[in-house]
């Protein structure tokens, strides 16, 4: 089968409340046949957030594939394109990193990691001399695992007492993060992927599903290719495969103007309201704040928000109805809404139509503020990120009490004097030099943050040590003063934790290459040449291997909303990961969070006292206690405001960044895959058909995109964004993988993208920036884009994806489309959101 063409495989329906049948995917190396494997190792895949169990092939020493596990409850055996062709070629390249590197008169050179480490140690200690812990910043990922992080934040907390942690999953899952702590008090997914067996409609709030969760969206088609499927909604400017199944299930597509969510989320809510399909004693009992929710949303009438969305009133009022007149449904929320304007206030306004139906808690009836990354959820969980371990409060000295007990350090040295740093925040302290030593693992920021140019100027500067610990020489490390080679997926052990808190054990497989070693032992040889002491003077650190480190994590989760105290090693050797909170009450895990309508929001429970979701403003302790939540949740909303930059004379268009199906990240693992890179081989720049009109531009054109702070150049895709909406996706840095990096950035989204973030969860704004867009040249071509996804072409002409003889041609594109037409050109120009000459959902 071919997963590069075929991205979601066969369909298996089944109806509403059945369980998904199990079916298992696997690829081996080409010449390697399953006789051939001397041993399958157990894992699960860690190329997007869906954490699907698998096994690693292993032959002579080397991985040499990949399978689903039948019996994991995540995945049924199934992967996507990325786990199977990407998860694990990269570890065979010859372009790894093998030994420390250390700059020496403006290059680095290699060395042992006696002289590595200890260039480090002697910075850090110079800087906790001169500076204090306030000179010390790392950033981290949603990539290692949760044995790290936890060894990360024990360090960084008890060891240095720097306020200074966070990590790249403040570009992708902040928001979800502070959605949570908002509205139930504390961090925690409250659905589960079952839930999309029982649901009668299912909304996708700014969430391209089929190319961030491919597998998930295979359970998603199974229910509805079945004889009772559950009504699709579909938020998102672009027409993608979602909004093609929503209009094919008879739900909705709805395709908003960037940067104006929260008008729509006002719309819908304010419709639930007038149509009287709120549960009033439901919402009176469980929750708080209806009445200053229902003001608020008021002035948003269907037009109104149709007016500022440039969506129809019509299919507001359409929404609304499906899921006032629904008993279950389920919604999902990612980077359209994570990464937009007034991020937190959308996404917290996803809750509140879920609280207003009471649905929360039920089969079918739940909310999953979905991740970008594997281990994202860990990242906040142990510490990681700036939070306290545990959801633990930094506003509640009970909390840093028992850290500071758990730890054995004084309470002091756990700085909760204000609010963690913010990886923005970190990375201005960089700049200005008061943050002297930067330590970034297993992330390239060169590529993936926002203003590129300005995190390049940052890096390369003499004002602050940057260190590196990553795989291969990615962009960022070619910037650090000392650089670390890590060892990877299937080359260590530990622990993760999906989006719906799915808890799997991955095993070390294979012996990593040269002298690379495990996040865990970096983390542990840096606080062994530091000499971290407790109050007592015994070691800071006591774990030297993976499993002590969780048992040691398992004991600060204790009795908090992420319990873990009843998990083990053995036990996650089973046939399934299991679901946190895992306790000698719950043996097996709780699929779904809140079912008995009580929330953490207990002032001694809760993770946060709140936020004004406008301002950003912080809610005094004392201002908490008062409002009584007594385990009510909170009903917030906000008014719509414009963006920070809207489009102009100068800049009339909008700029937005994003994902294709068959990268992750700044491709360090799938640019390393043959067929992930071959059939997304460059960036490109999509289009809608009334704009490349109006440009001159047609497919393949090469075009330059500005905004007010950088260019990017590109062959465009003339597709289904919607008229306005530039979109580019953002995982292409300057080079190849596997050639030197040149001076040219022109491929990166990122030069374009502004250093702006949400006041709550202070999450980059990569959705809003306005641009312009010039025709440069014939690009000799049509655009590098794949055709099997939202990337689609509207002209039949182009050649389908790179990807084997399954591939769809565009002659049987535009055979299953009426009304496609033949050349761009001909196209109509409709009102903007292009669905009369979109292809249809292929599955």
């Amino acid at each position: 089968m071919d997963r590069i063409a075929d991205i979601w495989g066969p369909r298996t329906p089944h109806p509403r409340g059945t369980v998904w049948p199990a079916r298992v995917d696997r690829h081996l190396q080409e010449g390697v046949a399953e006789e051939d494997v001397d041993r399958w190792v157990r894992s699960a895949c860690v190329l997007c957030s869906n954490g699907c169990g698998c096994e690693i092939a292993v032959r002579d020493g080397r991985m040499v594939g990949v399978r689903g596990v039948a019996t994991d409850v995540v995945n049924h055996g199934r992967l996507g394109p990325k786990g199977l062709y990407g998860s694990w070629p990269w570890a065979n390249s010859a372009d790894r990193l093998t030994r420390p590197l250390v700059r020496e008169n403006g290059r680095l050179v290699e060395t042992d990691w006696a002289t590595a480490m200890g260039r480090i140690a002697e910075v850090s200690r110079r800087l906790l001399e001169e500076k204090g812990p306030l000179s010390h910043g790392f950033y981290t990922s949603g990539q290692l695992f949760l044995e790290e992080y936890y060894t990360l934040a024990v360090i960084g907390k008890a060891g240095l007492g720097t306020p200074h942690m966070d990590g790249n999953t403040r570009l992708c899952t902040a928001t979800s993060a502070a959605a949570f702590k908002e509205s139930f008090g504390t961090d925690g997914q409250p659905g589960s992927y079952t839930d999309i067996e029982h649901c009668d409609a299912l909304f996708l709030f700014g969430h391209n599903m089929p190319e961030t969760q491919t597998v998930l969206w295979a359970r998603v088609l199974d229910r509805t290719r079945a004889d009772d499927p559950p009504k699709v909604v579909c938020v998102d400017p672009r027409r993608t495969e979602a909004a093609a199944e929503a209009e094919r299930t008879g739900g909705v597509h709805l395709a908003p103007r960037v940067g104006t969510n929260v008008a729509l989320m006002n719309g819908l809510t304010r419709e639930l309201f007038e149509s009287g399909r709120v549960d009033t004693d439901w919402v009176e009992r469980r929750t708080l704040g209806v009445e200053d929710l229902r003001a608020t949303v008021e002035p948003y009438t269907p037009e109104e928000t149709a007016r500022i969305c440039e969506v129809d009133a019509e299919d507001v009022r359409r929404a609304a109805r499906i899921f006032g007149e629904s008993d279950r449904v389920l919604s999902t929320v990612l980077q359209g809404f994570y990464q937009s304007h007034q991020a937190t206030a959308a996404a917290v306004a996803v809750h509140n139509l879920h609280l207003l139906r009471g649905m929360i808690g039920r089969p079918g009836a739940g909310v999953l503020q979905m991740n970008g990354q594997p281990t994202a959820q860990n990242t906040r969980e142990c510490g990681a990120d700036g939070d306290l371990p545990g959801f633990r409060n930094w506003s509640n000295p009970a909390h840093v009490r028992e850290l500071a007990r758990l730890w054995n350090v004084d309470e002091m040295t756990i700085p909760h004097w204000a609010p963690p740093t913010h990886a923005l925040q970190i990375f201005r302290y960089a700049e200005q030099g008061s943050v002297g030593l930067l330590w970034i693992s297993a992330t390239n920021p060169a590529v993936s943050m926002p203003e590129s140019a300005r995190v390049r100027r940052i890096l390369g500067g003499e004002q602050c040590f940057v260190v590196v610990q990553d795989l291969f020489l990615t962009e960022t490390a070619r910037l650090a003063d000392v650089v670390l080679p890590a060892a990877g997926w299937g080359e260590k052990t530990g622990c993760f934790t999906n989006v719906n808190r799915t808890v799997h054990l991955s095993e070390k497989a294979v012996e990593p290459p040269g002298e690379a070693r495990s996040d865990l032992d970096i983390f542990l040889m840096y606080a062994d040449a530091m000499d971290f002491r407790d109050k007592d003077g015994a070691p800071l650190v006591t774990w030297r291997t993976p499993e002590e480190a969780f048992d040691a994590w398992r004991e600060c989760s204790r009795g908090r909303p992420c319990d873990y105290s009843g998990l083990s090693y053995d036990k996650l050797r089973g046939p399934t990961g299991i679901p946190w909170p895992c306790t000698d009450e719950h043996p097996e895990g709780v699929d779904r969070l809140y079912g008995d309508g009580v929330f953490n929001t207990d002032p001694e429970l809760c993770e946060t006292y709140g936020h004004d979701l406008l301002t950003g403003g912080t809610v005094t302790p004392t201002e908490y206690r008062a409002k009584d939540p007594a385990g009510r949740a909170f009903l917030k909303g906000a008014p719509y405001v414009p963006p920070h930059e809207e489009a102009s004379e100068e800049y009339p268009l909008l700029f937005t960044t994003g994902r294709t199906v068959y990268h992750f990240h700044t491709r360090t693992k799938t640019g390393r895959s043959r067929e992930l890179n071959d059939a997304a081989p460059d960036v490109w720049v999509e289009l809608s058909v009334p704009d490349a009109r109006r440009l001159g531009v047609t497919e393949g054109d090469r075009v330059r995109v500005e905004s007010p702070r950088g260019a990017m150049e590109a062959r465009a895709r003339v597709g289904q964004v919607a008229e306005g909406a530039v979109f580019a996706p953002f995982h292409y840095g300057p080079g190849d993988p596997d050639e030197a990096v040149p001076e040219d950035f022109s491929r990166q989204a990122n030069e374009l993208t502004m250093t702006a973030w949400d006041p709550v969860s202070k999450q980059p704004y990569f959705k809003t920036a306005a641009c312009r867009v010039v025709r440069v040249a014939d690009g000799g071509g049509p655009a590098p884009a794949p055709t099997t996804a939202a990337s689609r072409p509207v002209a039949p002409s182009v050649p389908p994806t790179r990807g084997g003889p399954g591939a769809a041609t565009s002659a049987e594109v535009a055979a299953d489309t009426p009304g496609y037409p033949n050349d761009p050109a001909q196209a109509p120009a409709g009102d903007g959101h292009i669905a009369e000459v979109a292809a249809p959902g292929r599955s």
